[in-house]
This record gives C-alpha cells, structure tokens and sequence, in this order.
C-alpha cells in the first residue's frame, strides 16, 4: 500500500536508526547482530538441554560436539577428510560451472543452437543430480572421480540456466547503442555488450552451485565416496553422533566462506556498475 512521504516522520525515522560498525568491508547493523546472537545462544541453550535430557548417542551436547571437533582437528583427520571432499568438489564445481556457462550463454545468444539444444536440454535438465549416481557408479566407480561426476551435473544446470535468462534477457537498448557506436560484429556485441549486461545473473548461478553442490557433495559420499559425507554416515553407524555432527558443522563452515569468497568475487567483478 502506497504511503505519502513525511519529511518529519523521515527525519524522526533517520535520528533512531541503530549504530552501525565496518567489518570486512561490510556495513554491520548493531542491532541486528545483537539478535543474531541472541538468537544463536537461545538455539545452543535448548540444544544443551535437550542434550542432557537423552543419551550421547542420540543426542550429543554442544561440549560433546566440541570436544569431538577439537578431536579431530588436532589430529588432523578434519583436514584429510575434507581435502578428500574437495578432491572431488572442485573439479566438478569448475567443470560444471564452465560448461554450464558457455552452454547457457551459447544457447541464450544463438537461435540455430537453441532450437537443435532445446529437446535435450528440456528432457535431461530436470533430471536430479542424485539420480545419476547409478550411472556414476557404473562408469566412473566409487571414488572421487564418480563423486566430482555429481557434482558436474549439479552446477551444470544451475548455471545453466542463469547463464541462459541473463543472455536471452540481455538490454536490447544497450545492443542500439552499441551498433549505432561502431560494434559491428556478432561476437564483438556478445562480448562487448551481452555477456557484461548478464554477468550479475552469470554471477548468481556461480554463487548457487557452489553452495548447492555441497549437498551433492555429502549425499555422493553417502554412497562411499571418500570424504567429509562418508565421516558423516560411518560415525552415525558406530553411534558416535558427536563426531558426525562435528562433521556436518565442518560442511557448514566451509559453504560460509566459500559463499563469502563467491560474493566478494562477484562484488569485485561487478565494481564497474553503478
């Protein structure tokens, strides 16, 4: 519902804003944190005492999980555990996300490509990636090289398709002005102009596939790919939930600052837009 603007509410309004503080380059709003936090010791009081109320192996305390963790890192098996994780992640992240780029952008600027693509994309794309461990076991086995297959399909499609909006939705009139500046050329324009309008989506695609991929990552180990998802399911079996939880948190770290990563990659790239 549309509201009159009041220069005294506004005023009023601005006066009380909470305080703000810079960290990594970003804006912290205090108030917000402080709920954030709030929040977080609320979730870890009722965890502990949920915790305390059932057996270790069903439930484990946060000290539990911590202790666990602690465990693991000073013996350094987190670190082998997941390295064997990204041994299988990142080769399919990167291999996903590039092809599922080019076909996404060769597909959004191409109409002949398009209509030959089109049938197959539309009977594969909404295939889950999980689906195809079957096939990723036959062809490629259980280890990392079937695991990073998974992943590769994943961030094929999410990328995809980001990649493919971006192009196809493209600023017709940034395309005008471009050929009335001298752009004369098919893959100048693509280059130049379309491909630079569509990164933001481009972008977005690259930032939810490496997140999502983690998912795909930890259900491929499942099935006995080597790494940080088989720790997850072998604890839960031996009844040492600590350990596996400890695990699961490991995975949420690493999607945290792979996400930072992706967004101050992507705030970089874009720095030249207003």
């Amino acid at each position: 519902m549309a509201t009159e603007f009041d220069p005294a509410a506004n005023s009023s309004q601005s006066r009380s804003e909470p305080t703000t503080t810079a960290a990594f380059g970003r804006r912290w709003n205090l108030t917000r944190l402080w709920r954030g936090l709030a929040g977080t010791a609320g979730f870890l009081a009722v965890w502990w005492v949920a915790g305390g109320q059932v057996p270790s192996y069903l439930l484990p305390t946060p000290d539990d999980v911590a202790g666990a963790l602690w465990t693991e890192l000073v013996t350094g098996q987190l670190f082998v555990h997941l390295g064997e994780s990204l041994l299988h992640y990142v080769p399919g992240v990167v291999v996903g996300v590039v092809a599922g780029g080019v076909l996404g952008v060769g597909m959004g600027w191409s109409q002949v490509v398009d209509d030959v693509l089109t049938p197959v994309v539309r009977v594969l794309r909404p295939i889950p990636p999980l689906a195809w461990i079957v096939f990723a076991i036959i062809w490629l086995g259980l280890g990392h090289s079937g695991a990073a297959f998974i992943v590769f399909i994943g961030a094929l499609w999410i990328t995809f398709y980001n990649a493919y909006e971006g192009v196809e939705n493209a600023s017709r009139d940034l395309m005008e002005v471009a050929a009335t500046l001298g752009v004369d050329s098919d893959r100048r324009l693509l280059w130049r102009v379309v491909i630079p309008d569509a990164l933001p989506e481009i972008l977005t695609g690259v930032r939810t596939s490496v997140g999502q991929c983690w998912m795909m990552v930890i259900a491929a180990e499942l099935f006995g790919a080597p790494g940080v998802g088989y720790e997850i399911i072998t604890s839960a079996n031996n009844l040492a939930m600590a350990r596996s939880i400890a695990y699961m948190l490991t995975i949420s770290a690493v999607f945290l600052l792979s996400d930072w990563a992706v967004r101050r990659l992507r705030a970089y790239l874009l720095d030249w837009q207003p």
